[in-house]
């Protein structure tokens, strides 16, 4: 019998690239059920509890973990920013200038402060510079200080941030305001900034969500009572108390300000999706 006179064999049907992906994504969410229940079966939740939510301990940070810890971190925060956007704003403005020793200093402190780590910075301001200038640690006291290390880290990220966005902005616009009579720094201020900070205020925000986390640094620079911060307040408590329920509720009130710090800045990065399409 010739191979074209033989019958052919029935063959066997495969699935479907559909029916696959529904295979691999239900394995992958019987894989995940199955990690969760062997953590939560492996837990030893009572003594999760007993160190971690003690109502009573919790109850007792009340109301000074909002009126003193919470206010001094959005305080440590906010000045942190301002400084380091308005020196963010100089050294970028230093990055695109036309004078070559302005790009070359702008340049090193870009590198020398997105290189450090954020806690040697803060050790520097705390020791180096009432060293180097005797009388400034009285000047603005503890917030001062804070607001210098954070602004000198913030500032070195949001430079470039800022320098990416004016370079963003079309060329022809800095033309059109010449035409019209305008100075180079007028349309730059007027002109060419406002629409810049229009593309980085995202970013400019998830900067402002790193700082509020970098503040618990400010244990380092040695604070007082009434200058504690929640990390400090935190751990002074989870000390005195010998229960670890104060970190908890520490971490708490971070998520409170930065989960909808975070909600604002993916609402604004859809909205300037949405505008460039």
């Amino acid at each position: 019998m010739t191979p074209i006179d033989a019958e052919p064999r029935p063959g066997k049907k495969g699935l479907t690239r559909r029916q696959k992906r529904r295979l691999s994504r239900g394995a992958q969410y019987a894989v995940f059920v199955a990690a969760v229940i062997a953590f939560a079966a492996s837990a030893d939740w009572g003594r999760l509890h007993n160190q971690f939510a003690q109502v009573d301990i919790a109850r007792q940070m009340f109301p000074d973990i909002i009126t003193l810890a919470l206010r001094n971190t959005v305080l440590y925060t906010l000045s942190g920013f301002v400084f380091g956007l308005v020196l963010g704003m100089v050294v970028a403005l230093m990055r695109l200038s036309s004078v070559g020793p302005y790009r070359w200093l702008a340049g090193v402190y870009i590198e020398i402060f997105r290189g450090l780590p954020a806690l040697l910075i803060f050790i520097f301001v705390g020791v180096a510079v009432p060293l180097a200038f005797p009388g400034t640690e009285i000047i603005g006291g503890t917030y001062g200080k804070v607001a210098l290390a954070l602004g000198l880290v913030s500032a070195a990220y949001m430079a470039e941030t800022i320098r990416a966005g004016i370079q963003a902005v079309p060329k022809g616009q800095m033309e059109a305001a010449r035409s019209l009579g305008f100075s180079p720094a007028r349309a730059m201020v007027s002109i060419i900034v406002p629409q810049a900070f229009r593309v980085i205020l995202p970013p400019l925000t998830n900067e402002l969500v790193l700082l509020f986390k970098d503040s618990s640094l400010v244990l380092f620079l040695g604070v007082t009572l009434e200058e504690r911060e929640l990390s400090k307040f935190g751990r002074d408590l989870a000390s005195t108390t010998a229960n670890s329920t104060p970190i908890l509720v520490a971490g708490l009130c971070y998520l409170l300000i930065t989960i909808p710090l975070g909600l604002v800045v993916r609402r604004m990065e859809a909205r300037a999706q949405e505008a460039v399409k």
